[in-house]
């Protein structure tokens, strides 16, 4: 583990094994780094958060917890998970909105998965194995295994492979890597490798 100062983590937090945080970062108690992943400068990951291995969660990214980052994930410089459906600082009558009293939902990104720079991802919901969600994105619902999401509210526009390039259709609901040449398969909206 490699941690820069000034760093703020969590003596409760797990750092795994060749993992770098770089400075300005703040892990926060019970979160979980993998082995090999990154956190950029600024970056914050809130309390009990797991961030899987050999993923880079870029500068100034907030993941808010409940919030799961599978294997490889990579989040984008300055993307938000947040985990307040219904945000409020003070109840009806003015009075102070105790913290015991906010209902927080998480954000799951699956393995492989990339959310680009400055993206919302809108609690509670699922990013699928190696979707790609675009920068500037705002994603308020689950994103199928392989979409490509771009604009706001966040829509899918296409499918990408695994190498994270846009898959090219060949007929008969298959799509190709013009990369890999890996082939999927479409069937009621989602994508699987074949």
């Amino acid at each position: 583990m490699n941690v820069t100062d000034p760093a703020e983590v969590d003596p409760s937090a797990v750092i795994g094994a060749g993992a770098l945080i770089a400075d300005l970062v703040r892990v926060r108690e019970y979160a979980r780094i993998g082995p090999g992943s990154i956190l950029g400068r600024g970056a914050y990951v809130g309390p009990g958060v797991v961030v899987g291995r050999n993923c880079i969660v870029q500068e100034y990214a907030v993941v808010y917890e409940p919030a799961l980052l599978e294997d490889g994930v990579f989040v984008g410089a300055a993307a938000v998970f947040t985990n307040d459906p219904h945000p409020r600082a003070i109840n009806a009558d003015g009075s102070a909105r105790p913290v015991s009293e906010r209902s927080t939902l998480g954000v799951t990104v699956r393995t492989g998965a990339s959310v680009g720079a400055h993206a919302v991802c809108l609690a509670p919901l699922t990013i699928g194995r190696w979707a790609m969600v675009a920068a500037g994105a705002i994603v308020t619902a689950n994103v199928p295994d392989f979409a490509l999401m771009v604009g706001v509210p966040a829509e899918r526009v296409g499918w990408v492979g695994r190498s994270g390039a846009t898959l090219e259709h060949v007929g008969d609901g298959v799509w190709v890597c013009p990369v890999t040449g890996e082939r999927y398969r479409q069937h009621d909206g989602q994508l699987t490798l074949e």
